[in-house]
């Protein structure tokens, strides 16, 4: 296995019907962490407007990390694709982590919504799943009981949570 700043990569990139993809070069252990996503920090209009210099349209390459700031998000972090029914998720604002064990081969998927608070952007989902939402949108329009979950587990960016962690009385 080839080693990416002195530890062992985790993850190879494939094409998927997505477009690419990440996929476990080995098995996973929950709550290990899988990679940290790069690149510069970007307002929401500086970001649309590198993917239309890059790629011709929006194409929503950017994390949200607080109310008007992103990672315009570089390879590989560009690469992981969504999932209603994800394997991973994001703590600590940039670091991809397993929130469940995950076999050798299986593509490492997160939840995009554990990372939106915008109005204004949703994407079509075609992650196939059972209980695929169909379209993705922000934390809030999660159902309540997935967005607890999200919670409890710690993967929902740090501005996000902190509006769902305050009791009724202080919002």
């Amino acid at each position: 296995m080839e080693k990416t700043g002195g530890q062992m990569k985790k993850f190879y990139i494939m094409e998927t019907s997505l477009g690419k993809g990440i996929f476990a070069v080995r098995s996973i252990k929950r709550n290990e962490e899988i990679l940290r996503f790069k690149g510069p920090i970007v307002t929401g209009k500086q970001g649309m407007k590198l993917d239309f210099e890059r790629f011709g349209k929006r194409l929503g390459n950017s994390l949200q990390i607080k109310k008007d700031r992103y990672i315009y998000l570089e390879d590989p972090g560009r690469l992981v694709n969504h999932s209603c029914k994800p394997n991973s998720g994001i703590k600590e604002d940039k670091t991809l982590v397993a929130i469940r064990n995950i076999k050798k081969g299986e593509e490492i998927r997160y939840d995009y919504s554990t990372t939106i608070d915008e109005d204004d952007w949703s994407m079509k989902c075609k992650c196939g799943e059972k209980n695929c939402r169909k379209i993705i949108k922000d934390f809030r329009y999660l159902p309540k009981k997935i967005r607890e979950k999200y919670l409890k587990l710690g993967i929902v960016q740090k501005f996000i949570s902190k509006k769902f962690n305050k009791k009724p009385e202080d919002r």
